[in-house]
């Protein structure tokens, strides 16, 4: 029976390598892309290697956050709230943008 711990000595190593060749896929895939598509169709630059990964780094950090939670969706004020904290949610967004009240609490006037 081996140790464990000869297994785990090749995760560290493999990690490392698979962290490079997907940043090596990614930036060939945007500047391949973007070499392709921009410059004949609006006459931009042509990109090199470095700068599609800057622009793949750029896009991850401003669309898909730093630190996980990236592309799961809009979590809006509907996802875990009860049903009447969401009609009254519901009847203040109604009355703010110029529905009216979603109930007739006010006098009609002649």
């Amino acid at each position: 029976m081996r140790p464990r711990g000869r297994n785990l000595v090749w995760i560290g190593p493999l990690a490392v390598v698979g962290m490079a060749l997907f940043a090596f896929i990614g930036g060939q895939i945007v500047m391949r892309l973007w070499n392709w598509l921009l410059p004949p169709l609006f006459g931009w630059h042509v990109l090199s290697f470095w700068q599609a990964l800057g622009m793949l780094v750029l896009c991850r950090v401003l669309f898909g956050g730093l630190i996980g939670g990236g592309g799961r969706g809009f979590r809006g004020p509907g996802r875990h709230i009860s049903p009447e904290q969401r009609e009254r949610f519901k009847a203040r967004v109604r009355e703010r943008w110029g529905s009216g009240p979603s109930t007739p609490e006010s006098p009609a006037q002649p």
